[in-house]
């Protein structure tokens, strides 16, 4: 399966980095892409469970295709969400299914800095995406 563009941008970006800290230091910059929630998103109805900070999800199908959008208080979460939203942005359903998250992080070099409470969260996010999908 081919990666959506801006996943091939993050990985040659991750690529360029020779540390956990130019890594950590590069993951900020990417949660600052985020495109902000509103209040009225950052609800209940739109939160992630099983996240140990908070993280907000919503997820619009166009085309057949899925986009998301995230959210979270804790920077370094904002920072792996959004390099998850890189991974998934314009999947179908059935693609979604097919990502590997594990795979993914360590294709940036960034899996052995995931705590396991982290990646569990990280997995609760991936598999709203999924079941977002399967409603939709």
């Amino acid at each position: 399966m081919s990666l959506p563009a801006a996943a091939g941008e993050a990985l040659e970006a991750f690529a360029q980095c020779p540390g956990w800290e130019q890594r950590a230091r590069l993951l900020l910059q990417w949660g600052e892409r985020l495109e902000p929630l509103g209040e009225e998103e950052r609800c209940e109805a739109h939160r992630v469970h099983g996240c140990e900070s908070q993280v907000w999800l919503l997820g619009e199908r166009r085309d057949g295709r899925w986009h998301f959008r995230a959210g979270s208080d804790a920077r370094l979460l904002r920072g792996l969400l959004a390099v998850l939203l890189a991974r998934v942005e314009g999947l179908t359903a059935e693609e979604l299914r097919a990502v590997d998250l594990a795979d993914w992080f360590a294709r940036l070099g960034l899996s052995r800095q995931l705590s396991p409470s982290r990646s569990n969260g990280l997995n609760a996010v991936l598999q709203r995406m999924r079941e977002l999908a399967a409603q939709g």
